[in-house]
């Protein structure tokens, strides 16, 4: 008979593979009192870390019109007293979208001497880039301090 053929008389009777390897073996079972190690943690629950995320990146509605810092406080107003980092992050989102606020009110008499333009322009960018940062950090599980913020909510 040839080697290559698939004939069942050519099947080795202990089941083993016939190029000669054996078998993978099963790794033995883990001790009950031995349990295997729980995964890494973040600073704070995905839960809220998922909330800490909404409330940096409902800064966002300013893409509609709509003033930035209403997102920020309306999540914050919601979950401040339910989880302790939303509060923090809320409190953070909100004094920036405030800051900012001011600096775009702040812009449009400026404008009439030809720099409003360019504050207004940077404050609505700095607003969105620093909100997507901030979001990212959060659903890292992390807190992010946003730059160039005055604190209204301590």
């Amino acid at each position: 008979m040839n080697a290559d053929s698939d004939t069942p008389s050519d099947a080795d009777p202990s089941g083993s593979d016939p190029s000669g390897s054996s078998p993978t073996p099963t790794p033995p079972p883990v001790p009950e009192d031995n349990p295997p190690a729980p995964p890494p943690t973040k600073k704070f629950g995905k839960s809220e870390s998922d909330w800490a995320m909404f409330t940096h990146l409902s800064a966002l509605v300013c893409v509609v019109s709509v003033p930035s810092f209403l997102g920020p406080l309306v999540l914050w107003l919601i979950k401040k007293d339910e989880m302790p980092s939303v509060d923090r992050a809320g409190k953070g989102a909100l004094n920036f979208q405030l800051t900012m606020f001011l600096v775009q009110l702040a812009s449009i008499p400026l404008a009439f001497f030809g720099v409003g333009f360019l504050t207004l322009l940077a404050a609505a960018l700095l607003s969105i880039i620093f909100a997507i940062v901030a979001g990212v950090e959060a659903n890292k599980g992390g807190e992010y301090r946003y730059p160039l913020t005055i604190p209204f909510i301590r």
